[in-house]
């Protein structure tokens, strides 16, 4: 009677060391990825050309009384810097729900590591990725008339990492409950654009009626697209009547809300975001 030898198997134990790998390994993941689809690059860029140069040109001629000489796309240029890394961090949060098709997600979910770091290292490496995207974007600056100013680029990619940040974990929180793609990009653009139209990125958000104002207070979006343009419209020569009517800022019962606040709250939200999330994949299977 033969014996059969069973060769052991040593599951390395858990350490801190170990999950700040798995982040390292997750995010660099996200970069390849991002960096080998030259196609998902160039699709992404098609939304900020069609606003900053289709839709800010058709259209500037019509809102010209509105602007106090002020180019449509100047003003429309903090949106889409938003929008820019709004929905390439959503397209790097889908790719979870790929990798659950495809059983990945489930080799990476049972590695003997801490799941919040996999969740981690997705976050940032979908920040990454949209503030990336989001660099070619500030890099059309000059098309839109606003200045390479050293000071302007950093802040506003610093945003832009905040924000791409916030929504990546938004994504990843949602991705963790939805198992077919279909479904997931469904939800994010019946989320995303609503979003961004309420958030001011087309239109000033003084005098709104009631009901927008109220939606627009209270649309996340708002508080990055706000300071964004804050930043933007600092470093542009304007009269006090075109400043007051196109960047009065948000208020709340009066009170114009500090960029610096309205930083805080994208920062708190993507915090909220990523701890769910944390928690949603702590209890998946």
């Amino acid at each position: 009677m033969s014996t059969e030898v069973v060769a052991a198997v040593r599951v390395p134990a858990r350490s801190w060391r170990g999950d700040l790998r798995a982040v390292k390994i997750v995010w660099q993941r996200e970069l390849i990825r991002f960096s080998q689809d030259r196609l998902r690059i160039l699709t992404s860029l098609v939304q900020p050309f069609l606003f900053l140069f289709v839709l800010g040109t058709g259209l500037s001629r019509i809102a010209s009384a509105g602007t106090h000489g002020v180019n449509l796309r100047t003003f429309v240029y903090p949106g889409v810097l938003c929008l820019a890394v709004m929905f390439t961090a959503i397209f790097s949060a889908a790719s979870l729900v790929w990798d659950r098709e495809f059983g990945f997600l489930r080799e990476m979910m049972v590695a003997p590591v801490r799941r919040s770091s996999l969740v981690v290292g997705k976050c940032l490496g979908g920040a990454t990725v949209a503030s990336a995207q989001g660099v070619i974007v500030i890099a059309l600056a000059g098309l839109v008339g606003v200045p390479y100013a050293p000071a302007l680029i950093l802040e506003v990619f610093a945003l832009q990492l905040l924000l791409a940040f916030a929504i990546t974990a938004f994504g990843v929180m949602a991705a963790a409950r939805i198992t077919q793609m279909q479904s997931f990009m469904a939800l994010m653009q019946m989320v995303m654009m609503p979003m961004f139209f309420l958030a001011g990125a087309l239109f000033p958000v003084s005098g709104l009626p009631r009901w927008l104002e109220v939606l627009n207070r209270l649309d996340p979006l708002t508080y990055a697209v706000d300071p964004m343009r804050r930043i933007v419209f600092a470093h542009l020569d304007l009269s006090p009547a075109a400043r007051h009517a196109l960047d009065p800022g948000v208020t709340w019962f009066g009170w114009r809300v500090p960029g610096a606040l309205e930083a805080a709250v994208v920062a708190l939200l993507g915090a909220v975001m990523l701890a769910i999330a944390i928690v949603e994949f702590s209890r998946a299977e």
